[in-house]
């Protein structure tokens, strides 16, 4: 019996055509099919997790995950059933815990022994870290604050001193004022230090609540660079300019930035660089294999010699839209294809 790919989706949500499917998922599908590869879109419910997961085990050669699962309300279901495909040898594109793992904020942690992530970059998960750590940062350069949680900016705050400290003080005090920055519009709050770490609490606490901690980079202000990944191979990058305004870093659409798509070979050094870091960066997140449709967002910075270097700023495999791009579903279908005979390959 000849396996289908599936692809998973959920109904509902801003990101699904007149079809009711998300726009990049049915050239996916038949861009497989023209290349006698069947497969079919499954909408996920999880009152029928059981008949979906037998289904899928029985006729799945492989399944990819099109669903947010930050928009998805039983994740942990989702997740689990998707598990339990993947312990029965269908292919996960990609397994779950890579999607956690590559997806989630603390990956810059995570990667902080790379030359890819600043050394001075830290994750907390608990309120007591936070409040230990944070104005110790702070007092060393201007900081920029991640929850995990949210999306296009939200909870993403530049933190800057409003007066410098005093020479010999390495830890701010919690009556300094801060100028405070949300990346999801540009808008300005000022707070007293201790005011504003409590009012951060609310990123820590609950499920998945954790902070990321890293400097803040200047030259964000030159544009996030974005690779857009198949597997190991960067496909296209996106430039994304922040709006031309004094307080302005953030690189979503939403609050006013440019983007440029451009090719790999324009920014080669990046690219290389990032290559050539993959075997250590899968190693340090949990020796999955990479994810199918994946990306990488770097900021420019400079390095003690004086040259331009890139700092990673998160990564995400999650849903990855190509709506822009919808040529590239035959370059997506040549990846699952190879995938399957790679695992084939392995298996016999």
């Amino acid at each position: 019996m000849d396996k289908k790919v599936i692809f998973f989706e959920v109904r509902g949500g801003t990101d699904k055509g007149p079809d009711g499917y998300r726009q990049d998922t049915m050239p996916m599908v038949n861009a497989l099919k023209q290349r006698g590869q069947d497969a079919e879109v499954i909408f996920f419910d999880v009152t029928k997790k059981e008949e979906i997961y037998h289904y899928v085990k029985e006729h799945g050669a492989a399944f990819v995950s099109r669903i947010n699962p930050g928009n998805l309300q039983h994740e942990e279901e989702y997740f689990d059933m998707l598990r339990e495909l993947c312990n029965e040898g269908v292919i996960g594109m990609p397994h779950p815990d890579a999607m956690i793992g590559y997806g989630s904020k603390d990956v810059l942690s995570k990667l902080s022994s790379t030359n890819l992530v600043p050394n001075d970059t830290f994750a907390y998960y608990t309120v007591e870290a936070f409040k230990a750590q944070f104005p110790t940062s702070l007092a060393i350069t201007e900081r920029v604050l991640k929850q995990n949680r949210g999306s296009t900016g939200e909870g993403i705050w530049r933190v800057k001193l409003v007066e410098p400290l005093a020479k010999g003080i390495t830890e701010v005090p919690l009556d300094a004022e801060i100028k405070c920055t949300e990346a999801k519009d540009n808008h300005v709050e000022y707070w007293k230090l201790g005011d504003f770490m409590t009012f951060c609490e609310q990123y820590i606490t609950g499920p998945n609540g954790m902070l990321i901690d890293m400097r803040f980079l200047p030259r964000i202000t030159e544009g996030e660079i974005r690779l857009f990944m198949l597997r190991d191979k960067a496909v296209h990058v996106v430039h994304k300019k922040p709006a031309d305004s004094e307080d302005a870093f953030s690189a979503t659409l939403f609050s006013g930035a440019q983007y440029r798509y451009d090719a790999p070979e324009d920014w080669e050094e990046l690219v290389q660089n990032f290559l050539t870091q993959l075997p250590l960066v899968t190693s340090l997140l949990g020796n999955y294999a990479l994810p199918l449709i994946w990306t990488a967002d770097f900021m420019l910075d400079t390095n003690e010699a004086g040259e331009d270097c890139y700092i990673l700023g998160e990564m995400n495999c999650s849903c990855v839209g190509f709506t822009s791009e919808l040529s590239l579903a035959h370059q997506v279908a040549e990846e699952i294809l190879s995938c399957i005979h790679e695992n084939a390959e392995v298996s016999a």
